[in-house]
């Protein structure tokens, strides 16, 4: 059962059933219901003239309810009338639209809208339009919190199951349902008609790529995957800023921790563990961003990954050329973030005390400063001073692998002046 190929179709087919009348809660819960009757189907044993086999979709025929006669609600023939499946997403649609339209005859609330949808089309080649960019903008309505918009896009976009996005997200499954039927709710009025905020969209993708893994989903590389997905369906150069941005960090990740799970800091990696393949690729999509002229944040952040990426040592880093590039970034955004990540750039390219001079500009309670002080005093030969902080930090730390990784830095100072 190609379970990959289903999540591929399934935002173009919840956006099919949202033209054809359906509101969005009712699309995407069609759908869930769809791909479970697919994953259910097993595939035929494979003959001359038979259906694809990698679709793993089996024949029309096994569906439930296949036969003849009048058919009823639950009770009707085969999609593609008893021939092998050849079309998948053809084939999602009908059954889709099939379960959306039993749930409207059941719910005498929505009378009207059965009239309104009571021919059902006939089976036949999906259209080739595709119109998951709209669903996209949807999943990233700004009505919706964050939280919602990130496990909505999982949901409708990745084809993901409630589960998996609870288990990524380590919260009860019944906790993500009624997160999820929530935002549902909130855009179910929402019309296709206006185009969408292609930053708000990215920003969820961020969110998503930000989580990691966790559970039996790799967050970072669904939203790799996502993101390419926006990349095909819209010419955005931020669109291919971040997906450049996600390629050149996700090529450290193997570098990232030591094999007891402790964290590995950038300058300590093994770059012979980095993935050559992604960082070209991520600098080849960066290149032609950038030359189209249109700087945004996301392709500022990934000339600086690039940067980093291109150093055969930390010591041969362009420290110099990283710093302009926060210069950029921070005139785009105007982050905090940005300004202490820009401090840590400072103290390599210019010395540790330019460095504080940098960060003394910030925000004492903005979180990791005093990770980042403790690093430039450490640089600058104050032991004392950076022992203390990098305690500091580790307590104010969300993270177990980044507590225990500043810990680990304060008792080592702390040996190190010992007599």
């Amino acid at each position: 059962m190609d379970e990959a190929l289903l999540r591929r179709l399934t935002p173009s087919v919840i956006t099919v059933l949202v033209r054809r009348g359906a509101d969005f809660a009712a699309a995407e819960d069609a759908v869930q219901d769809a791909l479970v009757e697919a994953l259910r189907v097993r595939p035929a044993d494979p003959s001359p003239g038979s259906a694809d086999p990698s679709l793993g979709l089996g024949s029309a025929d096994s569906s439930p309810g296949s036969g003849s006669g009048d058919p009823s609600p639950g009770s009707r023939p085969g999609p593609a009338g008893g021939e092998p499946i050849r079309d998948a997403k053809g084939w999602l649609i009908t059954v889709a639209w099939r379960k959306f339209l039993d749930a409207a005859r059941a719910d005498t609330a929505r009378r009207r809208r059965e009239d309104r949808v009571e021919e059902e089309p006939r089976p036949g080649p999906a259209p080739a339009v595709d119109d998951t960019l709209q669903l996209y903008f949807l999943c990233a309505h700004p009505s919706l919190t964050p939280a919602s918009a990130v496990a909505l896009t999982l949901r409708a976009v990745g084809g993901l199951t409630t589960r998996q996005i609870a288990e990524a997200y380590l919260v009860p499954e019944p906790t993500m349902a009624q997160r999820i039927s929530r935002a549902k709710r909130t855009v179910s009025g929402v019309r296709f008609d206006r185009p969408g905020d292609v930053s708000t969209v990215l920003r969820v993708l961020y969110l998503v790529f930000n989580e990691g893994y966790s559970g039996d989903v790799d967050l970072a590389a669904e939203a790799i995957r996502l993101t390419r997905q926006l990349a095909a369906a819209v010419d955005h150069p931020e669109v291919a800023g971040l997906l450049a941005l996600m390629l050149l960090h996700h090529a450290r990740r193997p570098a990232r921790t030591a094999p007891d799970g402790s964290l590995v800091p950038l300058a300590e990696q093994d770059r012979s563990r980095w993935d050559t393949g992604a960082i070209a690729e991520g600098i080849g999509i960066l290149q032609g961003a950038l030359a189209r002229d249109r700087l945004g944040e996301f392709q500022a952040q990934a000339a600086i990954a690039a940067l980093h990426a291109d150093a055969p040592t930390a010591e041969e880093t362009d420290w110099v050329q990283i710093v302009e590039w926060y210069d950029e970034l921070a005139g785009l955004t105007d982050s905090p973030v940005v300004r202490l990540n820009r401090a840590v750039a400072v103290g390599e390219a210019d010395g540790p005390r330019a460095g504080l001079a940098a960060l003394a500009e910030l925000d004492p309670a903005l979180p990791r400063r005093d990770a980042v002080a403790a690093h430039l005093h450490e640089r600058d030969g104050d032991l004392a001073t950076a022992a203390r902080l990098y305690a500091e930090a580790a307590r104010k730390a969300t993270n177990l692998a980044e507590r225990d990784h500043l810990t680990r830095r304060a008792a080592r100072l702390n040996a190190r002046r010992s007599p």
